[in-house]
């Protein structure tokens, strides 16, 4: 009783009622097939009897013919029979098949409860609403890293300017030295300019010195 109410040995056995239902019809069906089979021998056997006698022994003749007829009426039944047992197999395991699928629906419908367990869909709006907030955050965080102001102090193109002079000269030093010429230290000031005592010198000192100072440029682009 306990065992039924519970799902012990009650819920096996009605579980395998329907394998052995068809278990029980397949032996049936078996016997009933090998019948069938004799009858059909039996028939071709008094067939070949009444031809041998019928026209010597027209009655026994006759009395192959009447266990023919016999013999065909109960293969007759026998088919009919192995019908109804072939109809039967198929019904019970049709019937078994909708059983097995409606259960393993069931299960599938539980296990998808315990997988969703108390979520529902006021829970999954909040959960994307969420994820959604976060994305948002950290594409500000993002651009906010990259827009933002550049390390160090802003720097002073006129310092640039007097930098690059400073290099030019340098380099226009470096060259004299090589070839062993001199070149004469032009005191500049910001950005390079001459100073007012520079250009107070004779014209043709300062064309000497443009000119010495564009071959050097020249020799330098070589």
């Amino acid at each position: 009783m306990w065992g039924t109410w519970f799902g012990g040995s009650g819920a096996q056995n009605r579980k395998d009622a329907p394998k052995k239902a068809i278990l029980d019809l397949r032996q049936q069906l078996d016997m009933l097939q090998k019948r069938e089979k004799h009858l059909e021998n039996q028939m071709a056997e008094q067939e070949k009897i009444a031809k041998m006698n019928v026209s010597t022994n027209k009655t026994a003749a006759r009395t192959a013919l009447k266990r023919k007829k016999a013999h065909e009426h109960s293969l007759e039944q026998t088919s009919a029979q192995i019908s109804m047992l072939e109809n039967q197999i198929y019904s019970i395991e049709s019937a078994n098949i909708n059983q097995e699928t409606l259960l393993a629906m069931k299960n599938a419908s539980k296990a998808m409860k315990d997988i969703h367990g108390n979520l529902t869909i006021d829970k999954v709006d909040d959960i994307m609403e969420g994820l959604g907030e976060q994305r948002a955050l950290a594409e500000e965080i993002g651009n906010a890293i990259a827009n933002g102001p550049q390390a160090g102090e802003p720097i002073d193109e006129s310092e640039l300017e007097d930098e690059i002079a400073r290099l030019e000269q340098e380099n226009l030093d470096e060259k004299m030295t090589n070839t062993g010429m001199t070149v004469p230290q032009l005191p500049t000031g910001l950005h390079g300019e001459l100073t007012g005592r520079a250009s107070t010198r004779p014209m043709h000192e300062e064309e000497d010195e443009e000119e010495e100072l564009r071959k050097l440029e020249a020799e330098m682009a070589i």
